[in-house]
């Protein structure tokens, strides 16, 4: 599986249909100056994605006082382009994970998609924050940064040696998804501020004083989400050593990230 994805990536990466959208949504969407009426009509095209869209732009999250969004240009003012392609982009995700092919590993795909969440919820308080960072940009950094995971569970369904070898698949996993991830998102045309905040991101660091770039948002959150380190080692603390220092540094966000999570999800189910 790893040598078919490392010839994958060379070329024409094969990903689910599902992809398509957000992949043309993010090329359509990619001119800053694109009226909201223009925008309106590009997204209207793609009914889930508009109506998530209006269901994010009425959400406890970005619901602003007053009266509710009405329309989708009103959803569209709302929430900006940026947030647009991000709302494609975890649309395609989410009905990756609904795909009959990824049922065998649900267990797998829901904890990924919980974590990946969190993570995101998790970089954007913290860039509003303790940064100058656009928070939708970190948000979208923190949504994409398990990617690799997501495509490497896609690509072993293919396999019918690896549907009955689940810990082999996690193991997989743990070794390959960062840097089969990074190269995924170059393939798909992610900025390159996205793509180099999610190198290593599972490799432990010192966490500096003040938190100043992206990697730093994307290592955070990813520590205050949880990390994916109990796939390998059943005994390990979370809150001991630097990844507990972390956790507690930055404890006071916990709750904000939960409730965000969870307002995420009820959009995006």
């Amino acid at each position: 599986m790893i040598k078919d994805i490392a010839r994958e990536l060379k070329g024409d990466v094969v990903f689910p249909t599902c992809f398509d959208t957000a992949c043309r949504l993010r090329q359509e969407l990619q001119n800053p100056d694109l009226p909201i009426s223009r925008i309106s009509s590009i997204v209207s095209l793609e009914p889930l994605v508009a109506a998530k869209l209006m269901q994010l732009a009425n959400s406890a999250l970005y619901r602003a006082r007053g009266m509710p969004a009405l329309d989708l240009k009103a959803a569209i003012s709302r929430l900006g382009v940026d947030l647009v392609r991000i709302t494609a982009l975890a649309i395609a995700m989410r009905q990756l994970m609904r795909s009959r092919e990824m049922a065998v590993f649900s267990d797998i795909t829901l904890a990924l998609w919980n974590h990946s969440l969190k993570t995101a919820a998790a970089a954007r308080i913290l860039a509003r924050i303790h940064t100058r960072i656009n928070p939708e940009e970190a948000l979208l950094a923190g949504l994409v940064h398990d990617l690799g995971a997501f495509y490497m569970l896609y690509r072993a369904a293919q396999y019918s040696e690896l549907l009955i070898r689940t810990d082999t698949v996690k193991f997989l996993i743990m070794q390959w998804h960062e840097s089969i991830g990074v190269t995924l998102l170059s393939a798909l045309g992610m900025p390159e501020e996205i793509v180099n905040a999610t190198i290593d991101h599972d490799q432990q660091r010192a966490v500096p004083e003040t938190v100043r770039s992206l990697a730093d948002l994307v290592y955070i959150g990813n520590i205050l989400a949880g990390t994916h380190f109990e796939w390998l080692y059943q005994d390990f603390d979370p809150d001991a050593g630097e990844i507990g220092v972390v956790r507690k540094r930055f404890a006071d966000i916990l709750p904000e990230m939960e409730s965000d999570a969870q307002e995420m999800q009820a959009v995006l189910a």
